[in-house]
């Protein structure tokens, strides 16, 4: 076909099944030239990623929602790359995973270590033999891994939904970098709420307002210039945009309380599979600090937060004040823990079961129960998707869902792996509001993130991991934003 491949469609109507509402797009028409580079910008489940998978052929292709458009036009020769990587890989070892696409295209067996290397080599994924487990890598080594089986199909279309939400800034430049050096003649088609390190990759943007139509349709510049009000009022990721919303500290109750440690760590570390992740040697936690977690893709980050929850064997101590025992169902009664992935912990079919399968037994009956459950929903913003099931969930609404699931219990420390990535950028001013409230009133926050406006802006503490060991850094940075009173968006 060569570069004369367009793509598109015209007056696309689509709803999930079983809901009353259009759902998503009433009427959105857009074409995509060969060689252009467009980026969808919207707000967290306004549809983006469904977006995607209509110009691609997945809906309804494999994922059947019923849908009608005047006109589609999708490409032949296309790749996806999706948020998670895990939900792309069919092959257990790095190596297979590569030969599995080249199988398809019929390359010849002795040419595929050679085709294997340059792929690896493409996305800067070093490995020592390339026979390796994927479920040993970290999560932007897995990303670089789908992007290398992606150009193993030799794409002219490339769709990228989110592809560098789970890594850190080094891991992000190095996927953009890949995706720049690879894309020239390619037309990119992405999804991406980070948009600081792309816009010069971009020449295209396109808005969808909530209400999945389309807003704006230009050059960034052009857009951000013109659209800046509807951007920042639709909490939509700009440039320049956490100098918009200022993020304050409310006062604790700092009491003499405070002053005694609620978790300590005495020479801890976590193991997996026989070997050390993550150590610490001897740090203490207070009430009403709020730790940031940093460090490069697979440093031990996340296994920190695995061994405080014995979820991976651990030796030595983590002392949680309250905590009679080291069974996970002890510790859950003190310590809420957030997952990176939000699946993993969701049990029941609606987004009410999830929230009400955590809530203890109210003392004053099943009233006090049903009137948390409200305020959970409203607190968290997922009134209105009360009943639907925790899979139909764009990202970020899994995510809140997650937090408030893991806050239904009123622990007094929080674990949160990652818990703005994927989040717009309401959302995630939201979610900091919602934890600065919890840390005011005693709550311990600990968490992972790749997001340095979050460090400088809401860290009081910093814990830097390093091949596993875990530090505290100088707390001068954190200091200069702890006076103050709180996170608002305007």
């Amino acid at each position: 076909m060569g570069m004369s491949e367009e793509i598109g469609v015209t007056n696309l109507r689509l709803k999930y099944p079983g809901e009353e509402v259009p759902l998503l797009f009433q009427g959105v028409s857009f074409s995509v030239m060969p060689g252009e580079k467009v980026l969808l910008l919207g707000p967290g489940g306004c549809g983006k990623s469904t977006l995607l998978q209509v110009l691609s052929g997945i809906v309804p292709d494999i994922i059947e929602i019923p849908l009608k458009a005047d006109k589609l036009v999708t490409p032949s020769r296309w790749g996806y790359v999706f948020q998670d990587p895990d939900a792309q890989f069919c092959m257990p070892y790095v190596d297979e995973e590569v030969a599995f696409v080249l199988e398809n295209r019929q390359v010849p067996r002795e040419e595929m270590p050679a085709r294997i290397a340059h792929y690896l080599s493409l996305v800067g994924l070093q490995l020592e033999d390339a026979h390796t487990l994927i479920n040993q890598l970290s999560q932007g080594m897995k990303q670089r891994l789908a992007i290398a089986s992606v150009l193993a199909l030799e794409p002219e279309v490339l769709f990228l939904d989110e592809p560098t939400a789970l890594l850190d800034e080094e891991g992000t430049a190095l996927v953009w970098d890949t995706i720049r050096s690879i894309s020239a003649d390619k037309t990119l088609v992405i999804v991406e709420h980070k948009i600081s390190g792309i816009l010069d990759l971009i020449d295209r943007l396109i808005v969808i307002s909530p209400d999945g139509e389309i807003l704006a349709d230009g050059s960034p510049q052009a857009v951000f210039e013109g659209y800046k009000k509807q951007l920042a009022d639709y909490g939509i990721w700009y440039p320049g945009v956490w100098d918009d919303s200022h993020i304050e500290r409310l006062s604790g109750n700092d009491t003499a309380d405070n002053r005694q440690p609620i978790m300590s760590f005495r020479d801890f570390t976590g193991l997996r599979g026989g070997q050390i992740k993550t150590s610490v040697d001897n740090l203490s936690v207070y009430p009403g600090d709020w730790i940031t977690i940093i460090g490069a893709n697979g440093a031990g980050k996340s296994s920190l937060l695995l061994a405080i929850m014995r979820l991976i064997p651990t030796k030595g101590s983590c002392w949680i004040e309250g905590v009679k025992g080291t069974k996970i169902e002890q510790l859950a009664e003190q310590v809420g823990f957030v997952f990176q992935n939000p699946e993993f912990q969701f049990v029941t079919n609606s987004v009410e079961e999830e929230l009400l399968y955590s809530l203890p037994e109210a003392e004053e009956g099943r009233g006090a129960q049903q009137a948390l459950l409200e305020e959970l929903l409203w607190q968290y913003d997922l009134l209105a998707l009360r009943k639907r099931h925790p899979f139909q969930l764009s990202m970020g609404q899994k995510r809140r869902l997650s937090v408030a699931s893991a806050m239904v219990r009123r622990p007094r420390i929080l674990l949160l792996d990652e818990p703005t990535f994927g989040l717009d950028a309401r959302g995630t001013m939201r979610m900091l509001e919602q934890l600065e409230r919890l840390r005011a009133s005693g709550t311990v926050i600990v968490m992972v993130t790749h997001d340095e406006e979050i460090v400088k802006r809401c860290a009081t503490r910093v814990w830097q991991v390093e091949a596993g060991h875990v530090r505290e850094q100088s707390a001068t940075f954190a200091a200069h934003t702890r006076e103050g009173a709180r996170v608002v968006c305007k």
